[in-house]
């Protein structure tokens, strides 16, 4: 397994069991120096731990970054102007997070002269294909050393084993089996497997990470007013937030009327459904305040052409695409739909639910002489309207006849 050209690595290292067994695993098994790197996306853990943990098991290079505002700057709020959900439901939440880290390990192995990167994605999930399209589309030579796809640890006893063996402490809560595995960032957290592998089962109250029980939430209902300019969201009740500041904002209010919980079967890039609990509480929020700006501020072309493009668009986010030319076109087509949308959007956030209450702007197309009920005074002649549906008949009256023969 070793290679003799690899003598440096940068590892994706979260400071937990796995990514620390991977740690030592690396040293051994190619007998390299490791560079660790350890992103801050808001998944409200401490960091330092991992620090410490680095220092302990050898590692003389080790990088700790705050990212949040990059990410939703560069890659939250510009999947939002798309609206993107894939197969409908899902805020690709895991998935947007890992082009950024895949970006950063590339040009950490840049910046200390490594020789490959590695994650600790398993061969049987989405991420590992996400961490490696983006590494490769920003640096076509890079190696990439994927353990789970290498080893012969197939158990979590022969992880608790070798992680003895090599003095890597395991705290007490890591020797049983985890009831199911968490992946957090300040966008979402997600849950999945063993006690949540069933599809047929509700999930029990202990896997929400993020949000109270709707049931629970107050009974008086939470409003609030979100400002837009050029697609991304800018303000909270009329104060002006970065973009990190103001999702950590919607999270909070998320979570306290217990929006944005989703429970969905989903279809992997790599073949297989997976059952999943997601919770995207300052998302749900956002997703809603856009497309009701937009509501009254894109054309109707526009928004539908929009509409159109999202699946593909959110599909190829899942996939791994962020990086590919087809996303970045898209995001072209995206970001110039966004250009007159701006302004308010009052939100009304009650016990799980987001309703869209009012929404006003500078740039809104929606005219009152248009579509009052009352004497529109020349504004639209209703006399036209009859020629309008004879002409759009008049292929539906040319069959209709056709088929009475």
């Amino acid at each position: 397994m070793s290679d003799a050209n690899i003598n440096k690595v940068v590892l994706a290292y979260s400071g937990g069991l796995d990514t620390s067994i991977i740690l030592k695993w690396l040293k051994e098994t190619y007998d390299c120096e490791v560079v660790t790197f350890t992103a801050d996306l808001g998944q409200g853990e401490e960091l330092e731990p991992a620090r410490k943990k680095a220092e302990m098991l050898g590692i003389k290079e080790i990088y700790i970054e705050d990212l949040r505002e990059e990410f939703c700057r560069d890659f939250v709020f510009p999947m939002f102007r798309a609206n993107a959900l894939y197969e409908g439901v899902y805020l690709l939440g895991t998935s947007i997070a890992r082009p950024l880290i895949s970006k950063r390990l590339v040009e950490i192995a840049k910046e200390t002269g490594a020789d490959a990167i590695s994650h600790g994605a398993t061969g049987k999930g989405n991420d590992q294909v996400r961490f490696e399209l983006a590494a490769y589309a920003l640096e076509p030579n890079i190696k990439i050393i994927a353990p789970w796809r290498e080893w012969d640890l197939k158990s979590r006893t022969d992880l608790i084993e070798f992680a003895e063996k090599h003095q890597i402490p395991v705290p007490k809560d890591k020797r049983g089996e985890a009831p199911f595995s968490v992946d957090a960032n300040m966008l979402h957290s997600s849950s999945e497997g063993k006690v949540l592998e069933d599809p047929a089962l509700e999930a029990e109250a202990y896997v929400f990470q993020r949000t109270i029980d709707p049931e629970d939430a107050p009974d008086t209902p939470t409003y609030v007013n979100i400002g837009f300019e050029r697609g991304d969201a800018v303000s909270i009740d009329g104060k002006a937030h970065s973009p990190a500041e103001l999702l950590t904002a919607l999270n909070v209010l998320g979570h306290d009327n217990g929006i944005g919980r989703i429970d969905l079967v989903e279809n992997r890039f790599v073949g297989m459904k997976s059952r999943g609990i997601y919770e995207t509480p300052g998302g749900t929020i956002l997703l809603a305040a856009h497309r009701a700006m937009e509501s009254i501020t894109l054309d109707r072309g526009a928004a539908h052409l929009k509409d159109e493009l999202m699946p593909r668009y959110a599909e190829l986010i899942y996939n791994g695409f962020w990086f590919a030319p087809e996303r970045e076109m898209l995001q072209a087509a995206i970001d110039k739909s966004q250009e007159h949308v701006e302004g308010s959007v009052r939100i009304k956030l009650y016990k799980g639910n987001v309703i869209v209450v009012g929404r006003e702007s500078d740039k809104s197309l929606y005219d009152d002489a248009l579509v009052t009920f009352e004497d529109d005074e020349g504004a639209y002649d209703q006399r036209d309207a009859k020629g309008f549906i004879r002409l759009n008949a008049l292929r539906l009256r040319t069959l209709a006849m056709r088929d009475r023969h």
